[in-house]
């Protein structure tokens, strides 16, 4: 049992914990520029050790087992609602960005289980609809809204009746930074960086699992077409989902370095301009897609009209938040506004708990 364990023989009748072990191999194995699960700046709560897991593994069970995390299986990637049963969901781009993420940081010698809880936590703080429920939560709410923050809210807040999931300082800095919308992928101020290597690995994983599989949707949605496809892109990347994710993975690895003793994570010029260039040709011709757009200018209105419904009725807002979250209402002390309460209610809807939740109140239902 400890023959590579890498204990010394007076340790051997030490008592030792399963965790204890674990920690052991990641000093033995991992490179010096991963995050060691045993050198956590810790959580917002202290807790007792687990003998079993790692205080990462640990978050990432924490995040699996929330209900934020089931709920993002009816939450849009890209398609609104999509009929078909292989188009992602947000469930489904989590899943894809974890295990871009882990083979990464497997790949670099860093701590696997800490790039796998970023992963899986990453978009816990989407909205129903997308990015179009960001967009417009973001211009009616006071104080604005984005899916990172608002990620944090549901770790540390609004998860588990009020209570948070109370995660390491690692796993909670690598959600809120995951994020570049539309700008770099790489960012040059380190202010925009997570603080650990496995961290900024997600930021990258989430580019290229949505790159190419929101290309692959709109090819199946018939949105696009394959001929419609930069060349450009296809001679780089490769001609199909299972290429294209190969070619990005490979060349984060053979460009990431080591310097003045820190890892930089990089990605060949060549790689970097051909998915900047395709991530412009996803915004121009597939999320702005009119077939795409107009459905989400409909979903935008739905959620506009729930957030003014229940800013003006507080009653029909607890009666609903109860409702939605079983037994385990959010109860959030008086100190948050109003408003953010709303907000942090509809943010965590799923897409059809919000088209069912808007047709009960403002559709009129049939009288026999």
């Amino acid at each position: 049992m400890y023959a590579d364990s890498g204990l010394r023989l007076e340790e051997l009748n030490k008592p030792v914990t399963i965790r204890e072990e674990i920690q052991e191999r990641e000093r033995l194995i991992l490179c010096p520029q991963a995050c060691l699960s045993s050198e956590t700046k810790g959580r917002l709560y202290p807790v007792e050790p687990c003998n079993i897991r790692t205080p990462f593994q640990r978050d990432r069970d924490r995040i699996v087992y929330s209900k934020s995390f089931r709920r993002l299986k009816h939450k849009t990637q890209v398609f609104l609602s999509p009929m078909g049963d292989h188009y992602r969901t947000r469930l489904t781009h989590t899943l894809e960005v974890s295990e871009i993420a882990r083979t990464i940081a497997r790949a670099l010698r860093l701590n696997e289980d800490l790039a796998e809880a970023v992963a899986l936590g990453h978009d816990l703080g989407h909205t129903p609809f997308g990015h179009a429920g960001e967009t417009i939560l973001n211009e009616i709410v006071p104080g604005g809204f984005s899916h990172c923050r608002q990620g944090l809210r549901v770790v540390d807040v609004l998860e588990n009746g009020g209570r948070g999931l109370n995660l390491t300082y690692e796993v909670r800095d690598g959600i809120f930074k995951h994020s570049k919308g539309f700008g770099e992928i790489i960012p040059k101020k380190s202010n925009k960086w997570a603080m650990t290597v496995e961290g900024r690995i997600v930021r990258i994983a989430d580019v290229i699992g949505y790159l190419s599989h929101d290309l692959d949707d709109a090819i199946r949605s018939k949105v696009i077409s394959e001929k419609d496809v930069p060349s450009k892109c296809k001679d780089v990347l490769g001609e199909n989902h299972a290429t294209r994710i190969s070619t990005m993975i490979k060349d984060v690895i053979a460009s990431t370095k080591v310097v003045n003793g820190e890892m930089e994570l990089s990605i060949s010029p060549r790689l970097y301009e051909t998915m900047i260039h395709l991530r412009a040709f996803l915004y121009d011709n597939v999320y702005r897609a009119p077939q795409v757009h107009n459905e989400f200018e409909k979903a935008k209105k739905i959620l506009f009209d729930l957030y003014e419904y229940f800013l003006k009725d507080k009653d029909a807002f607890i009666r609903e938040n109860t409702r939605m979250f079983e037994e385990e209402a959010v109860d959030i002390d008086d100190k948050t506004p109003y408003e953010r309460r709303v907000c942090d209610f509809i943010a965590g809807m799923t897409d059809r708990y919000a088209q069912n939740l808007y047709s009960r109140i403002f559709i009129p239902s049939s009288v026999v």
